[in-house]
């Protein structure tokens, strides 16, 4: 069944809010009696074990999650799945990059993911790794990591000439960090979905900053498990006079997720 966001018209998955209860339990509990003037698009704060309810859209939202005690010793939360699931599908795409080395990677509401730490560390190939996040929680949190704080390794490039910074920006305004033109690879790992909750315009100036960024022969990788019938004709729309594919990756853990690649059109 697909529904509407809310106050939004917008169709969205409702699976593409839902976290596997395992990894959900990684973020501290929200109380339910925890109301934050988010504006009418945005429910109030629940604990029910999804983020369904929730206004994925909102930075405080987003705070609190990463402040949170973590499961284990997993320094890393992944929203679908992580580095290691995305690698067969990335490094191809990266090693047939005609570019000049390092290749220039942008991930756009990185949070507190495995996928540019796994890129900087485990890529054969030099890349110069970019993770832009709006909540200075998450993105402290990784530059800790890099650092070799919170009782981990200091992180190390799997190729000498490899980079990894984190920054805080808003993925819809990347003109402070991220010049037209200077990315040859974008990645997107569920923001679209988070602010789409909020309303489709936001969504499509994410998109629209993504394709600012990306060089002439760039590609922009959205990851989501939103089913290709409903997110097509979005990408399409806000993306006109570029080539939209699709590509089924996983499942992971049962669940089927989807690769959409936006470049330039031949």
């Amino acid at each position: 069944v697909w529904g509407a966001a809310p106050g939004t018209g917008a169709v969205v998955s409702p699976s593409s809010f839902n976290l596997p209860l395992p990894t959900i339990k990684a973020f501290p509990a929200v109380q339910s009696d925890e109301t934050w003037a988010l504006g009418d698009t945005c429910a109030p704060l629940v604990s029910t074990g999804s983020l369904a309810g929730n206004c994925l859209a909102h930075r405080r939202l987003w705070d609190k999650l990463h402040s949170g005690p973590r499961v284990g010793s997993v320094p890393t939360f992944d929203w679908f799945f992580g580095y290691e699931e995305a690698q067969g599908f990335l490094l191809p795409l990266l090693q047939e990059a005609r570019a000049a080395y390092p290749l220039r990677v942008l991930d756009v509401g990185c949070g507190t993911s495995s996928l540019c730490t796994g890129l900087y560390t485990k890529c054969p190939v030099p890349v110069d790794v970019l993770g832009v996040d709006f909540s200075p929680v998450a993105v402290a949190h990784m530059n800790s990591l890099l650092e070799g704080g919170q009782d981990q390794i200091p992180l190390y490039p799997g190729h000498p000439a490899s980079r990894l910074q984190f920054i805080q920006a808003d993925a819809q305004n990347l003109e402070p960090v991220a010049p037209s033109g200077s990315f040859q690879l974008v990645l997107d790992k569920g923001t679209w979905d988070a602010v789409a909750r909020g309303g489709l315009p936001g969504a499509y100036q994410l998109l629209s900053e993504c394709l600012r960024v990306l060089s002439p022969r760039g590609t922009l990788i959205q990851f989501s498990d939103e089913d290709p019938d409903v997110r097509l004709p979005c990408l399409e729309q806000g993306s006109q006079g570029w080539t939209v594919t699709v590509q089924e990756l996983g499942p992971f853990r049962g669940i089927p997720y989807f690769a959409y690649l936006v470049q330039v059109s031949h």
